[in-house]
Formats: structure tokens, C-alpha cells, sequence
């Protein structure tokens, strides 16, 4: 897979989640769609484009499915970036920033 390294499926990762802000609502993603925040959506740095993952907010232990759909967060010590409809279900949404765990539940398959 061109030597890019990906986590096998159901490895977690640990570290915090933040979510995007209203400046990126209808912008292009990486994948070539545009970002709904009601959408399901997160961004992850290595993760395919259509792996679902389950997130979970350490500090509550509520947890969400969601879409890999963009890269990043590109802020150091995040693992991941939501949507706000998913950072409102994991009740992040006041503190912005979140431990989570995140799991691959069902990884994609890499384009060729």
C-alpha cells in the first residue's frame, strides 16, 4: 500500500479529538466532497477515506460511529477532528477538546 502505514482493524489510538468550526461548513474535504456538519464525518491523518471508526470521549464514555471522510487534525497531540453533530453526542461540545479512543470498525479498502 505505497508504504503508508495504517492501524489493523480494531486498533485503538488514544489521544484528543476536536471538532471542526463553523468556517469550514460546505468546504471541500479531502475526499472531494463537502463538509455537512450534521454529517457523520471526521478527519484522521492515515485512515483510508470510508473506514468507519468508533469513537469514544474518555471523559464520559459516550461513544459514535463515524465516516473517515478528510485528513488531519493537524494540531499536535489530536488524533482526530468531528463533526459538531458528533462532538454534541459525545457532549465535547462546550470544552471543544476531548480525550478520546478511537477503534477502525470496519476499514476500507485502500485505492490502488
Amino acid at each position: 500500500m505505497d508504504g503508508q502505514w495504517v492501524r489493523p482493524l480494531g486498533e485503538q489510538q488514544l489521544g484528543d479529538a476536536s471538532y471542526y468550526g463553523s468556517e469550514f461548513n460546505g468546504r471541500r474535504m479531502a475526499n472531494g466532497r463537502r463538509f455537512d456538519p450534521r454529517s457523520t464525518s471526521v478527519a484522521h491523518r492515515t485512515l483510508p477515506f470510508g473506514t468507519k471508526v468508533l469513537v469514544t470521549n474518555l471523559g464520559n464514555g459516550r461513544s459514535a460511529t463515524a465516516t473517515v471522510e478528510d485528513r488531519g487534525p493537524f494540531v499536535r497531540g489530536r488524533i482526530i477532528d468531528l463533526s459538531p453533530r458528533l462532538a454534541e453526542h459525545l457532549g465535547m461540545l462546550m470544552q471543544g477538546v476531548a480525550p478520546v479512543e478511537v477503534t477502525p470498525v470496519e476499514l476500507a479498502e485502500a485505492p490502488n
